[in-house]
């Protein structure tokens, strides 16, 4: 039996894994809201300096990761979109592929998380492992035991349910997928609503610009100018290798931010958020945070070029630099889209990153 996809279901072009693979459920519904509305009404959007014993340093520009103390960017965009959204995991194999292929069954696509390097599709090098990807299961066929997947690229991809799981099942750390999956029920679902719209900017912003800690936010970047000129020294030529590469690809839109550390992407929610809200100043705020997003790019390509260079201090000198002037222009446009958006709300709780990226 040749497996094949849910009726009606269409795999999409995408920028991010998460808010990517929640547009496709979306538009398995009938509802064609875009990514770009789902990561800024789900507070997606930060940043931070993470740098883990025994891993590279991350330069991460989500936010709302759904640790601790978080409702999670599925759940609150969800919510401002009448979707309820739930997650559940499970250490069971056979739980999880049952759920799955129940779900399958009654007509559900279902999002899951995976370790990229688990899946032969994505093609990365042996030993590489990122559990905080998501992909949609989009069909599945039990007799052969094969499972379609839609990924961040228009084909769907054949991969055998036990590929699957070990992509499910990943133990490898950071960050294990622990075979999580989520379930939309869209019984109520509707267009976001302009309050809605301002109190999530409100949200990101006051969060940006009043981190609890050095890493986080606008003082994240910051921290992240400071300690990059220090790489080589702290890091030797293999991990500063690692790292640069790193950050590119934290970055820049083939490592699944939508291109500039998700500040794109951020600056269409913008623009369509004034459409909304019937507010133009916050397109003229989107088009400044493009222009943000274009010097996010420029860091990125001072980290490529560090990864390769005989000399990188050069390359870091101007990526750190780069990093300081965002900073000061980041600080200059939260707080200008706070004051439009018209509030100033409790900073969400301290979480640890889930390196969910794209």
């Amino acid at each position: 039996m040749t497996v094949t996809a849910l009726p009606g279901f269409r795999s999409l072009v995408t920028c991010h894994c998460v808010t990517g693979s929640m547009r496709q459920v979306y538009a398995f519904h009938g509802d064609g809201i875009s990514e770009e509305m789902l990561l800024g009404l789900g507070d997606g959007v930060g940043f931070i300096y993470w740098h883990m014993r025994g891993a590279p340093p991350m330069l991460g520009g989500r936010a709302n990761v759904g640790r601790p103390g978080e409702a999670g960017l599925e759940r609150l965009a969800g919510r401002r979109t009448g979707v309820a959204v739930e997650s559940r995991e499970t250490v069971s194999a056979a739980r999880a592929e049952a759920a799955l292929l129940e779900a399958l069954a009654g007509g559900e696509p279902v999002m899951v998380q995976v370790d990229m390097g688990e899946l032969g599709y994505l093609g990365m090098p042996a030993g590489y492992h990122f559990g905080g990807h998501v992909v949609v299961v989009a069909g599945a066929d039990p007799e052969s035991r094969t499972a379609l997947v839609a990924d961040r690229d228009a084909p769907l991809h054949a991969v055998s349910l036990d590929e699957l799981d070990r992509a499910r099942g990943s133990p490898c750390r950071p960050w294990p997928p622990r075979r999580r999956w989520w379930s939309f029920d869209f019984s109520a679902v509707r267009e976001p609503r302009a309050a809605e719209v301002r109190e999530a900017i409100a949200e990101t912003a006051t969060a940006m610009l009043e981190a609890p800690i050095a890493n986080l936010g606008v003082r994240g970047i910051r921290t992240a100018a400071a300690r990059i000129p220090g790489w080589p020294a702290a890091l030797g030529a293999r991990g500063l290798t690692a790292a640069c590469i790193n950050g590119f690809t934290m970055i820049d839109a083939r490592g699944g931010t939508g291109g500039g550390c998700f500040r794109s992407m951020y600056a269409t929610f913008l623009k369509e958020g004034a459409m909304i809200t019937g507010e133009p100043a916050f397109a003229s705020a989107g088009a400044a945070m493009a222009e943000i997003a274009s010097s996010w790019q420029e860091v990125a390509e001072a980290l490529q070029g560090a990864a390769t260079a005989a000399q990188p201090e050069p390359w870091l000198a101007r990526g750190a630099g780069l990093l300081a002037q965002i900073a000061d222009r980041e600080e200059a446009a939260w707080a200008g889209l706070r004051q439009l958006a018209g509030g100033r709300p409790a900073v969400r709780p301290l979480a640890e990153p889930s390196g969910r990226t794209g």
